[in-house]
């Protein structure tokens, strides 16, 4: 703060002094009532409701940490709400994005220095040493102490808060949305007062998606293998094919079905060989997760299995950060839309 103040405001301070008369009264109303107009004004305490665990913030966090999480939901979701100069260390990134300058801006965010522990992420101890005032992880995982990482007590004893992204609680996002990126939205929007643009973003893409999901409404539904290229999470051949989550409410927004959403009750399928080969497959969304050519990876796919309605039409695109949570779901539903319904759009 500067030592030399302007005279008007010395003189305005002295004024009250005297006088008795700026925020103060014999039954302390007045006071009371100043300091709540000052808060409404401010937009704090803002609290949340956070996995069970309440976390009020009196002012906007200044010194972020985003953890890794396998996700770029919360990196995005900042760098949409112009929030990139309060990260401190940000450990997410695709790779690319479908968003113009949005890999690069990631790839530009101060890493901290992170070395990342076993389970990828931000050891405890380094944690502490960064000095945040809030962490941001997917899922409960990020704040688990088996993991070697920093619970959510162990941070608020160091003055940090925390936040878990919807449906990250119970670490199961079988049920998570396109609501639920608007949530994440909303809530940092809440966090550092600058909901106005949060619901600025909201309502872009809700226009914009309901504009696609007007012109293919009717349209027949094709069915759409939705997978990670060059990714494995299992023993079969096929481990990265999704099953559930917020990629088939993306689909059904943009006129298609998921091929294999009854082949696992969880988000991933761990698929054979012969049950890909068994499955007609009219079109593939191939998600680049740090993958340099995801294209290449689909093109091989369509020629492992020409049997595919897909391989004969040669249906397939390319999408990275708009597939998953965060601020960008509206332009997966426009590709996928576009690959599945060219005429319609």
């Amino acid at each position: 703060m500067p030592m030399n103040r302007p005279v008007a405001t010395v003189l305005a301070a002295a004024l009250c002094l005297l006088t008795a008369a700026c925020g103060s009264s014999s039954d302390g109303k007045a006071g009371d009532a100043t300091a709540e107009e000052a808060a409404s004004k401010s937009g704090y305490p803002v609290t949340l409701d956070n996995c069970g665990q309440k976390e009020t913030f009196d002012k906007a966090p200044g010194r972020v940490v985003v953890m890794n999480g396998a996700s770029v939901a919360e990196v995005s979701t900042l760098l949409a709400l112009d929030l990139g100069d309060r990260i401190v260390a940000n450990q997410q990134t695709y790779g690319n994005s479908e968003v113009p300058g949005r890999a690069e801006a990631i790839k530009k965010l101060p890493d901290g220095g992170v070395k990342q522990n076993d389970a990828f992420d931000v050891p405890r101890e380094t944690m502490i040493g960064l000095r945040p005032d809030l962490v941001l992880s997917t899922t409960a995982y990020g704040f688990d102490e088996k993991n070697g990482f920093a619970t959510r007590d162990q941070l608020k004893a160091v003055g940090a808060h925390s936040y878990v992204s919807p449906q990250g609680c119970d670490q199961d996002t079988a049920g998570m949305t396109i609501a639920d990126s608007y949530q994440l939205l909303r809530d940092m929007g809440k966090v550092f007062n600058v909901g106005d643009k949060a619901e600025e973003l909201i309502a872009a893409s809700e226009k914009k998606i309901a504009a696609v999901a007007d012109k293919v409404k009717g349209e027949k539904k094709p069915k759409v293998m939705v997978l990670f290229s060059n990714m494995s999470m299992g023993g079969n051949d096929f481990s990265s094919v999704v099953a559930k989550g917020i990629y088939n409410d993306i689909l059904a927004e943009a006129g298609g079905a998921n091929a294999f959403e009854n082949a696992s009750e969880g988000s991933f399928a761990d698929l054979s060989k012969e049950k890909v080969a068994a499955t007609d497959v009219d079109a593939l969304v191939v998600i680049g997760y740090n993958d340099p050519d995801p294209a290449a990876y689909a093109e091989k796919l369509l020629k492992e299995f020409p049997q595919w309605p897909a391989a004969r039409n040669s249906t397939y695109v390319t999408l990275s950060d708009s597939m998953y949570l965060g601020p960008s779901n509206d332009l997966a539903v426009e590709e996928i839309a576009k690959m599945l319904h060219p005429d319609a759009l």
